[in-house]
């Protein structure tokens, strides 16, 4: 049974780590914006 809860908590520490680094990802990285075309062909434009 100890084995068993050694288990869990290690899991449980690793799943935090997971969620504290992505929480910290939303809140130091800044995604810069930038604009972005799409070209359509002119087939696709007239049925």
């Amino acid at each position: 049974m100890p084995s068993l809860i050694r288990f869990i908590v290690i899991l449980a520490l690793i799943g935090g780590a997971g969620y504290a680094a992505m929480i910290a990802l939303t809140i130091f990285v800044e995604p810069t914006p930038r604009e972005m075309s799409v070209r359509i062909p002119s087939d696709k434009m007239n049925p």
